[in-house]
């Protein structure tokens, strides 16, 4: 009987291990990858200004006629079912759409602005025949927006939140302008200080000036975006937000620069 020991006891593990008959043994099974890509959608897009910080082609080398201003790189902007780009030769546009996981682009129209630097006249075309037809798209993050063309092109724009974002609304529209010359004005914190000088100007719907401007006056904000040039006036269209709570001594509304809308060398 001591010889069949070792035969009986693999023999009983066995038919305890076996299942009931007619029912199959579990499979394993591999757990499902989760995504933590956030989903596109038309706010996520409208929440930021997206600056090209990478681009390389399906090989990983990099794009460098993409890359061509370190200081101002290439800009998406997303709003109203439409996309401008900025921060090229020529500003550029037009519509978009979003389905799926991908990024669906119109025809863009552009401005024609000649270029002296050769690299940045070339990169309206660089730019506009990579926004051509569908482009796949991904969040890694809320941050990131990664472009994928068809040709395998990788376009990563880094995002910053709009003024909206920024400020909790959408501001109000106004237009300023700006003299030519800053001109000294008291401030308790910073001696010394030059003031722009501007004064609110009015246009009707059609875009005429109406009504008469005020003086200039002193103004002690700063207008994000905008960078004065001694000797030139300018009319600007800003958007105007209200701060809540705002330090004391501090300007209770903030400026953000929406575009130059005239521009003129004033002759002293």
């Amino acid at each position: 009987m001591k010889r069949l020991l070792p035969l009986v006891l693999p023999l009983a593990l066995a038919a305890c291990s076996a299942p009931p008959q007619g029912e199959q043994p579990a499979q394993a099974t591999t757990p499902p990858m989760v995504s933590t890509a956030t989903a596109i959608d038309a706010k996520t897009l409208a929440a930021n200004h997206w600056k090209l910080a990478e681009a390389h082609d399906a090989q990983g080398r990099a794009l460098d006629a993409l890359l061509v201003r370190a200081d101002a790189p290439v800009q998406l902007d997303f709003a109203d079912g439409r996309v401008s780009v900025s921060n090229t030769c020529n500003r550029m546009g037009g519509g978009y759409a979003v389905e799926g996981n991908q990024l669906k682009f119109g025809r863009f129209a552009s401005t024609m602005m000649a270029c002296v630097d050769p690299n940045l006249a070339a990169l309206d075309q660089e730019v506009g025949k990579r926004f051509e037809g569908a482009l796949t798209a991904e969040t890694p993050d809320a941050a990131t927006l990664k472009l994928t063309t068809a040709t395998g092109d990788v376009l990563v724009f880094k995002g910053e939140p709009t003024a909206e974002m920024r400020y909790g609304g959408p501001g109000e529209k106004a237009f300023l302008e700006v003299a030519a010359e800053t001109k000294p004005c008291s401030h308790p914190l910073i001696p010394d200080k030059q003031c722009l000088q501007v004064r609110e100007l009015q246009y009707d719907d059609k875009g005429l000036k109406v009504g008469a401007p005020g003086e200039f006056q002193n103004f002690y904000a700063d207008i994000e975006g905008y960078k004065h040039e001694p000797g030139v006036r300018n009319v600007l269209r800003v958007k105007r937000f209200k701060i809540a709570n705002p330090p004391a001594d501090a300007p209770n509304q903030a400026y953000v620069l929406d575009m130059v809308v005239e521009s003129e060398t004033v002759k002293k």
